[in-house]
């Protein structure tokens, strides 16, 4: 069997962390100060959803290093702010260069804000988190122990969708369960799994 503190690299401060956090220094930062933390809040989760949902089929780190032009071209995800968005906000979104200008990915973006508009205060929050597994999984050894899917994102994104989200496949479902705390996927021998 093999050692996994072998397969956790060692970052800067000399700390082991899961690999991908020490492929770019945004990642690190990322890693250790947001991902796997617990996020609460209708606008911070609908950031997180329609980030996640611009990732789809590209690099984290592309979304990442354009997060601060997406907020700017989208109201820092404000849900009544950019529910309120005209077709002369749409057209200019999709000419941002500081944002990923998919026309599907925008509109979907725009058709969810109106939807939860609808909604509550509270009730998104209170959705996503009611998704959350019961108990904690076991602490993955490798990237390989990593789910892509599981019946909780499975289960979120069916939700979602019937509630008239789009965007929000089982995939980009548990994406946004990982990052915002719902689920643990901090390597075993990574220094921030206990410190989230």
């Amino acid at each position: 069997m093999s050692d996994p503190a072998a397969e956790v690299p060692v970052g800067p401060d000399g700390l082991p962390r899961c690999p991908w956090a020490l492929s770019a220094p945004d990642y690190l930062a990322y890693h250790d100060e947001e991902w796997g933390r617990p996020v609460h809040g209708d606008d911070a989760l609908f950031e997180r959803l329609s980030l996640e949902a611009f990732q789809s089929g590209l690099s984290w780190i592309t979304i990442l290093r354009r997060r601060p032009g997406f907020r700017a071209a989208f109201a820092d995800f404000r849900i009544a702010d950019v529910a309120a968005f005209t077709d002369a906000d749409r057209e200019r979104l999709l000419t941002d260069a500081g944002i990923i200008r998919n026309r599907a990915k925008i509109d979907a973006t725009l058709a969810n804000a109106r939807v939860l508009a609808t909604w509550n205060s509270g009730d998104l929050d209170t959705l996503i988190w009611s998704h959350a597994p019961e108990t904690p999984g076991p602490a993955p050894h490798t990237l390989a122990d990593v789910p892509a899917v599981t019946t909780e994102s499975t289960a979120l994104a069916k939700t979602l969708k019937k509630e008239g989200l789009r965007f929000v496949g089982p995939t980009t479902a548990y994406a946004l369960m990982q990052a915002c705390g719902l689920v643990n996927d901090h390597l075993e021998t990574c220094a921030a799994r206990t410190t989230r």
